[in-house]
């Protein structure tokens, strides 16, 4: 099968694809956000990156750098149509079948050309915020209302927006819920310990548009005392979570550390030595760190923005879930309670070693190789 994927470079990207190595398939990459450059991570994948520019000038990088407005002008003229360029590969490729990752990313810009050839199946993968948050802004909704029917087939990372993309107009076939980024490799894992013998409260740091870090930081603030005696490491941590940090008597704490990005591999380190994992945000899809911090044998709690979480999270039974992300005290009182219930940690921490089964990179990879094969025989 030939298999056109349409996506942005990003970790959940390259490992989904990953997915498709020596499973005797094809796989093209149209790079849509051109990076320039070429990704050794998916040497098996035939890339298409390096397009956009008609000319990469002598001192492009500095010019946008120091005069970004200049540069922006300039690129109006010196840029090739990302539609047009598509259709070129597209017409190259002759794929079974096209995979968008992110539909204002990978869906709005080639709409045109796959409406141009119907004939070609369209698979979406809706990620993250994808629909439950841009739904709400006018100008994405016209292009979710544009993209949804022309496409085929809809993986989601949460059943939400499998409802959420049939209120808006996808007529297709739903090919499941799995993890944006696949299926997790446990199976290296060393017997993990229980969390209640484990002393780190591991704090997701982003901000953004849609994160609430400073929320978890502040309720942190409330348990001086109660959390003497653990680690409190923040990683990922963006730029208005680092500020507000160093400015506030965090700074000041000796059992307190923050990093800014770190590897995924540190991060899934750290996670196996983590007693509570605490993740915050106003909009999100299934979160992928949380599954792996539940893969991993800390006790997750975790915000629940349109419901999602709550599909693998039950209050009070394999984890704790944040009713209002905005509440620092609301979060203050979930981490005193997780902390002061051994036995609610010790029954979760069995629960959610089984269900981590469901998530298991080969589970997944054979699911997901298994539905490609169903859409082309």
């Amino acid at each position: 099968m030939k298999i056109l994927m349409v996506s942005m470079p990003t970790l959940h990207f390259f490992r989904w694809t990953d997915q498709l190595k020596n499973e005797g398939h094809e796989v093209y990459w149209f790079n849509i956000t051109d990076s320039r450059a070429y990704v050794d991570k998916l040497d098996w994948v035939d890339q298409k990156y390096g397009w956009r520019l008609k000319y990469n000038y002598p001192g492009r990088i500095r010019l946008k750098k120091l005069w970004p407005y200049m540069e922006r002008f300039l690129a109006k003229y010196n840029q090739n149509d990302t539609a047009d360029l598509f259709e070129d590969y597209l017409n190259t490729v002759k794929p079974d079948v096209v995979h968008s990752f992110a539909l204002y990313v990978s869906c709005t810009p080639i709409l045109g050309v796959m409406q141009k050839y119907p004939s070609i199946k369209w698979i979406y993968s809706s990620w993250g915020s994808d629909l439950y948050y841009f739904k709400n802004i006018p100008s994405y909704l016209k292009d979710i209302k544009n993209v949804l029917p022309r496409v085929d087939y809809l993986f989601t990372d949460c059943k939400r927006d499998y409802q959420i993309a049939k209120d808006y107009g996808f007529k297709g076939r739903f090919l499941g819920v799995y993890p944006g980024g696949g299926g997790f490799k446990l199976e290296s894992i060393e017997k993990l310990e229980s969390p209640n013998q484990r002393d780190i409260i591991l704090v997701k740091g982003f901000q953004g548009r849609s994160g609430r870090a400073i929320t978890i930081l502040k309720a942190i603030l409330q348990l001086k005392e109660v959390l003497e005696s653990y680690s409190i490491i923040v990683f990922g941590a963006e730029d208005e979570v680092l500020t507000y940090s160093k400015l506030s008597k965090l700074n000041t704490w000796q059992n307190y550390k923050m990093f800014g990005k770190i590897k995924h591999e540190a991060v899934l380190d750290l996670m196996q030595q983590s007693k509570l994992y605490i993740g915050n945000s106003n909009s999100d899809g299934m979160p992928n760190t949380m599954l792996e911090a539940l893969c991993y044998g800390a006790f997750p709690i975790q915000s629940n923005p349109g419901g999602a979480t709550e599909e693998i999270i039950t209050h009070g039974v394999n984890g704790l879930l944040i009713n209002d992300c905005e509440n620092e005290d609301e979060i203050a009182l979930l981490i005193k309670e997780a902390l002061t219930n051994p036995a609610l940690l010790k029954k979760a921490f069995s629960l959610n070693m089984e269900l981590r089964n469901t998530f298991k990179y080969e589970t997944i990879k054979s699911k997901v190789n298994q539905t490609y094969l169903d859409i082309i025989p």
